[in-house]
């Protein structure tokens, strides 16, 4: 069975950074998408960034300010958030599947229960 567990989040000030990580169980996560979706309070969710093998794709709104990384070892994705706004605030999820497209969450089957990111002016 795959389950998804992330931590990492928490109350940052505007400018700062966060690191969330995402730990898989049941599944070896460099064999598949596994991407970070995030939702605010009233919005749809929201694709963040995706990582399969080589590939990694980021949301156009994102690039330069978020990046993701994976640890083979630890099974482990990770999403760092630098130079964070107000507006990042929001849940962020992981999810693994082998998703067409990668940013559409409803292609996703497994999602962890989400790690909630607050960001202060």
């Amino acid at each position: 069975q795959v389950q998804l567990a992330e931590s990492g989040g928490g109350l940052v000030q505007a400018g700062g950074s966060l690191r969330l990580s995402c730990v898989a169980s049941g599944r070896t996560v460099s064999h598949y998408y596994v991407s970070w979706f995030r939702q605010a309070p009233g919005k749809e969710r929201e694709f963040v960034a995706a990582i399969r093998g080589t590939n990694i794709h980021y949301a156009d709104s994102l690039k330069g300010r978020f990046s993701v990384s994976r640890d083979n070892v630890q099974n482990m994705v990770y999403l760092q958030m630098d130079s964070v706004k107000p507006e990042d605030t929001a849940l962020y999820y992981c999810a693994t599947g082998t998703p067409v497209p990668y940013s559409e969450p409803r292609k996703y089957v497994y999602w962890g229960q989400g790690t909630q990111v607050t960001v202060s002016s």
